[in-house]
């Protein structure tokens, strides 16, 4: 008798960085590292360690004269008061555009007949949101100086624009993703469109749309910090003279200031956060209550407005006659663009530069923000048994301590400071994004790790697994999701980044941009807006692709793949 023949076993599955997903990958990197003029040999060279031994050396101490910290005040207080404006117009033009930009079936959920127009208002609404969004805010700024002239005005505006786009587009999704339900009982039962959209709606999306302002508000406190390095406004212009003077002490100055600024803007906002979540009702359950919403509103607006009377920004003056023909003379210069072959044929290389340096520098993000995650987090210290170290707790702090200097401190300025140490290009503006986008990164994937279960990992070590493989099987495919998708939300975040970051002499389409500002040919700097914007939307559209087939069928730890809330927080981070 003839035994049956044995069933043939399945192949063995390739290993990820041979699948065709990690043979991209690896062609984009190699591509990224040549296109932006990746050169270990610059940064081991004599000359850099040299640059940058003395740019450390240079930090400590700190200038602390009084004539320096005098000096600081105006700048912060100038910084935050841009912010402050900034936000407050993004809000009054990003809400507005939110409601346009919902979907008609929001609208017929709370009880409203939307016409045959509202189709095209949302897509008319979601158009101008895109558009306000994916040319960087330190493009508009640019535009606005060279059309209103210097000052912290150009920064408002820049900062209202831009993150008006951001604000709407967010806005608009998180009220999408709101159920329905309770906005449809009370249409159901007569109540109003808009009253249902109030009772209905807004409840359950209030803690995520002030969570997300106030997210904003801190990525506003840190762009406004680099807007003076084009003239408008902030401590940007005194941090750019004080790097070209060679006043490492003073820098080090500023740069504290900076970081204990933007340190108690988020302890704060955090507070603040919680507090909103902690309340379920969106309207006081007492009288003492209504009071203090009607006292901190009252005085919020207070404060706006006497931030606005700080910069000496006049609505006034910015809609007078003088203004309006600047602004309209500005525009005419800008249409129509030059789409003569020559100019076309020298955005190209600059366009592949910026993405070249996109790719890089957040290549360099996720392995340095994932190191540094994993220190501050210590996943498997968590695992009952573990041997607790006092040097892993060190190194923890040490950590956190990196990833929030790094995140703190804008792209631009890591910029200034590495074109000092690797010389002018492109190179020095992926390694600025990696620095910047390794403590982003890091603190994302740190939060994923600190909300991994115990349990599985416990269980792998007590079956006599390494703390190596644990790590491999027990932690990262449970983290996996989110991590790429931070990685790729941020990518979008970076090619906007790296669009700009040759103003400082990285490379990209803003050298280009800068200098035909600078030379007023303003046909060539409008086909260069151009370039940015469609090639910020391409990476948008490749991003939500890519995102969505690693993505598909897999979910977080938590049971659902990363998204909604989740990426707008990785966006604003």
């Amino acid at each position: 008798m003839i035994a049956p023949a044995a069933p043939a076993l399945a192949p063995a599955p390739r290993p990820w960085f041979l699948s065709w997903p990690g043979l991209l990958l690896a062609t984009a990197l190699a591509l990224a590292w040549r296109g932006s003029g990746g050169s270990l040999a610059a940064l081991a060279s004599p000359g850099a360690r040299s640059a940058a031994l003395d740019f450390a050396r240079g930090f400590w101490p700190p200038a602390h004269d009084p004539a320096t910290l005098a000096a600081l005040l105006r700048p912060l207080a100038e910084t935050c008061a841009i912010a402050l404006c900034g936000m407050a117009l993004a809000l009054a033009l990003g809400a507005p555009l939110a409601l346009a930009a919902l979907a008609p079936e929001v609208l017929r959920a709370c009880g409203a007949r939307p016409g045959p127009g509202r189709r095209a208002a949302q897509v008319l609404a979601r158009g101008a949101l895109a558009v306000m969004r994916s040319v960087p805010e330190l493009v508009w700024a640019l535009l606005f100086v060279r059309a209103l002239g210097l000052g912290p005005a150009a920064g408002v505006l820049a900062i209202g624009v831009a993150y008006g786009g951001v604000v709407g587009k967010v806005f608009a999704d998180l009220l999408e993703g709101v159920p329905r339900a309770a906005a449809g009982a009370l249409g159901a039962a007569g109540a109003r469109p808009w009253t249902a959209f109030a009772l209905g709606l807004l409840p359950p999306a209030r803690p995520l749309l002030v969570s997300y302002t106030l997210y904003r508000f801190d990525c506003a406190l840190r762009a406004s910090a680099v807007l003076g390095l084009v003239g408008a406004g902030g401590l940007g212009q005194q941090l750019e003279l004080s790097l070209k003077m060679l006043r490492y002490d003073e820098v080090a100055t500023w740069v504290l200031a900076l970081f204990a600024l933007v340190a108690a803007v988020d302890l704060a906002s955090q507070a603040l956060r919680r507090r909103v979540a902690a309340r379920r009702s969106l309207f006081p359950a007492s009288p003492g209550a209504l009071a203090r919403r009607a006292a901190a509103a009252a005085g919020l607006a207070a404060l706006t407005v006497a931030a606005a009377r700080f910069l000496e920004l006049s609505p006034a003056a910015l809609l007078s006659a003088e203004a309006r023909r600047g602004l309209r003379a500005f525009a005419a210069g800008l249409w129509p663009p030059d789409l003569a072959p020559k100019v076309l044929a020298g955005a190209l290389p600059a366009a592949l530069e910026t993405l070249a340096v996109s790719v890089l520098g957040t290549a360099l993000a996720a392995a340095g923000g994932l190191a540094l995650a994993w220190c501050a987090a210590r996943p498997l210290a968590r695992v009952p048994g573990e041997a607790r170290h006092a040097g892993r707790a060190a190194a923890a702090w040490g950590a956190r301590a990196i990833m929030n200097l790094a995140r703190t401190l804008p792209e631009l300025l890591w910029a200034l400071a590495l074109v000092m140490v690797v010389g002018l290009g492109p190179f020095a503006g992926a390694l600025a994004l990696g620095v910047h986008t390794a403590g982003v990164l890091g603190r994302l994937y740190f939060e994923a790790l600190e909300e991994v279960p115990a349990a599985p990992l416990a269980a792998l070590r007590g079956v006599g697994a390494s703390r190596a493989a644990t790590a491999l099987l027990g932690v990262l495919p449970q983290v996996w999701p989110q991590l790429v998708a931070y990685t790729l939300y941020r990518w979008e975040v970076n090619i906007r980044a790296s669009a700009v970051l040759g103003v400082v002499g990285a490379g990209g389409l803003g050298r280009d941009l800068k200098l035909a500002l600078s030379w007023f040919d303003y046909p060539r700097a409008a086909t260069l807006v151009l370039a940015i914007l469609a090639l910020v939307l391409a990476v948008d559209g490749l991003s939500a692709v890519v995102r969505r087939r690693a993505l598909a069928g897999r979910a977080t730890c938590a049971g659902t793949t990363p998204g909604g809330a989740d990426a707008e927080r990785a966006l604003a981070a």
